[in-house]
């Protein structure tokens, strides 16, 4: 059931595009250009918040997660967005981040990157589940 969920919560957040906070843009590849590539590799994050983790928390949250693009030049694609589907399946996992990268050894770096480490620290004791996907993306 989570698996069909998951899909679900992929297709939704890929088809509805990118999700940029202040219009920046979120690929550095464009469309055609990720129809010219082979694939990417996504990285999906789903993040389920503790009972009262408060809005200015998961605000720091949130900004600090789409800082990382910024920071971390292996990111080529970053999106994201909270839950708004109307099938109430999401078992109370609210957002939805899609880090891609051009091959494993980008993810790898990211992974490992200073950066990437000190905005889980800003995660502290706040997340009540974590549920992450990777694939290779087959754009057409």
């Amino acid at each position: 059931m989570l698996k069909n969920i998951l899909c679900c919560l992929i297709i939704a957040v890929i088809s509805a595009g990118c999700a940029c906070p202040m219009s920046k843009k979120c690929c550095a590849m464009s469309k055609s250009e990720c129809k010219m590539s082979a694939s990417l590799l996504r990285h999906v994050v789903l993040f389920k918040f503790k009972e009262g983790t408060t809005p200015e928390k998961i605000t720091e949250v949130e900004k600090a997660f789409a800082s990382l693009p910024g920071k971390i030049s292996e990111i080529k694609c970053f999106e994201w967005g909270t839950n708004v589907s109307i099938e109430n399946r999401s078992e109370g996992f609210t957002h939805c981040f899609i880090v891609s990268f051009a091959d494993a050894q980008g993810r790898g770096i990211y992974l490992d990157h200073p950066e990437h480490k000190a905005f889980g620290k800003v995660l502290g004791g706040s997340l009540d589940k974590v549920l992450v996907v990777d694939f290779w993306s087959k754009c057409e």
